[in-house]
């Protein structure tokens, strides 16, 4: 069966959608959590709303929150906020050579919209590439940011009318959504050792309360998620070049 165009993209909105659908629904404690924690710090509900609208960062959202709340100076709040967020550096190198032939409108709405979420959903190579697949990504990322602003809106509501919500332990949504976001890119050794190494150090310099925990956790387990693929490839080529010496022995011997 033929698609027509106006079929196709149909399609690729309902996958879009319902792709990203499991995502939107988990993090709905974590934006109840993001609204609520914003209206206990006394945000006004304009400002609590505003929050997500334009910063559009769970994380980056709860530490500013409370970096206001104390008030922490503004160049401790951006730096902190900069450094929770700098993954989307990484995130924006991966896909920097299939988004830079993109019209202006497209690159910069893509980018807002480049959360964990969507990136988890863009490992495919063709991902980002042809209409049909920028219909796919601009549906899922749009749907994710339109959940997670209601959500938030939920929080402030609740958190305005009901007791300290802070206190019900929503936060571990979000070490739930960065693990099912997490297992199903475990895909070889290197990452597995990645994850394992960044897992284990991120508690150990937790319980040490090393201010840039997570930084630190980051960056050593990328290092030995990289040595351990340059040890695989030395020892595939070793294992390659031992395997042709044999051969030619044996044909020498023939």
């Amino acid at each position: 069966m033929v698609l027509t165009k106006k079929q196709a993209r149909l399609l690729m909105v309902k996958k879009g959608f319902l792709d990203m659908l499991p995502l939107n629904l988990a993090v709905l404690p974590w934006g109840i959590l993001c609204g609520s924690l914003a209206i206990q710090r006394d945000f006004s509900a304009f400002e609590a709303i505003l929050m997500p609208l334009i910063v559009f960062a769970g994380s980056a959202q709860l530490v500013a929150i409370e970096l206001i709340a104390n008030n922490a100076s503004l160049a401790t709040i951006l730096f902190t906020t900069f450094i929770i967020s700098s993954r989307h550096f990484l995130y924006g190198l991966a896909l920097r050579d299939k988004l830079k032939v993109l019209p202006t409108p497209w690159r910069y709405g893509l980018g807002f919209l480049l959360t964990d979420e969507l990136f988890a959903l863009s490992g495919h190579s063709k991902a980002f590439v042809g209409q049909l697949r920028l219909v796919y990504a601009l549906v899922a990322g749009g749907s994710f940011y339109l959940f997670w602003l209601l959500w938030n809106v939920t929080g402030v509501i609740a958190g305005s009318y009901l007791p300290d919500l802070t206190h019900l332990g929503l936060d571990f949504a979000i070490a739930v959504t960065f693990i099912a976001l997490v297992i199903p890119t475990i895909i070889n050794l290197p990452i597995l050792v990645t994850v394992i190494v960044a897992g284990l150090l991120s508690v150990l310099f937790k319980l040490m309360a090393f201010e840039l925990d997570l930084v630190a956790a980051a960056l050593i387990a990328m290092y030995c998620g990289y040595l351990t693929e340059r040890f695989q490839q030395k020892y595939s080529a070793a294992s390659s070049d031992g395997h042709n010496g044999d051969t030619r022995q044996i044909l020498k011997d023939k």
